[in-house]
């Protein structure tokens, strides 16, 4: 009786223990650990920070399947903006759903528009090359607004490996992989509002997240973003 006692709770804390870490492609994966990214505008200030805590891991198949919460906070540390990205690592690809790449409050600004949405992933191998060639995602939606329609398209393209270099952040020193890609923003109701963007970021194998993001518009640095803490 007390063995089959002491096996039940030995399974029990297997079971607990498995649910909330786990390796994937070389990322440890582990609920309640997270990354604090730091944001600078163009001339270096510090402008806020964004938190990410990862949580619910779980297994899907041979899939770890986990949600990352996020908070942007402002220079002083108010809270600015919340958000949930549901992710998949299968040992070879990280996806990021992009479904979560507009967040509950932003959808409640379509809510009478009957906005139907279609969307690719964004995809991040667990091992990089040089030259390598990464996939494209985007969200686009479309709806109507009594006779006006809409349009949105956030795209996320000509993602590509450009090179490898060790950089320094705060977080530590890394053998980081430097992706480029471009990133456009279209929404059209009655007018179109357009945005483009280039980004440079800086990823290391066995990282969840970016190490380094530079933003630019037509060539200019508009800021880039740190990550400053692990844990």
């Amino acid at each position: 009786m007390k063995k089959t006692l002491l096996w039940s709770i030995l399974m029990l804390l297997c079971i607990h223990i498995e649910s909330i870490a786990q390796e994937c492609g070389g990322i440890i994966i582990k609920q309640d650990s997270g990354f604090e990214m730091t944001n600078f505008d163009a001339k270096g200030k510090e402008t806020g920070k964004i938190i990410y805590k990862i949580v619910n891991v779980s297994q899907e198949g041979s899939a770890t399947v986990f949600s990352v919460d996020m908070e942007a906070l402002n220079a002083k540390g108010k809270s600015e903006l919340k958000n949930t990205y549901q992710m998949k690592c299968d040992g070879n690809v990280t996806t990021v759903d992009a479904k979560s790449l507009i967040s509950q409050e932003q959808l409640k600004s379509f809510k009478d528009m009957e906005m139907k949405f279609t969307y690719d992933n964004i995809e991040y191998p667990t091992k990089y090359v040089v030259g390598e060639k990464l996939k494209d995602a985007s969200v686009k939606g479309t709806g109507q607004s009594g006779p006006m329609s809409i349009t949105f398209d956030m795209l996320i393209r000509n993602r590509s490996v450009v090179g490898q270099e060790n950089i320094t952040i705060p977080s530590g020193t890394f053998d980081a992989y430097k992706i480029k890609s471009e990133m456009a923003f279209e929404m059209k109701m009655g007018f179109p509002v357009k945005m483009e963007m280039e980004s440079i970021s800086y990823r290391a194998p066995g990282v969840l997240w970016d190490l380094k993001t530079e933003t630019y518009r037509k060539g200019k640095l508009m800021g880039h973003s740190e990550l400053t803490k692990i844990f």
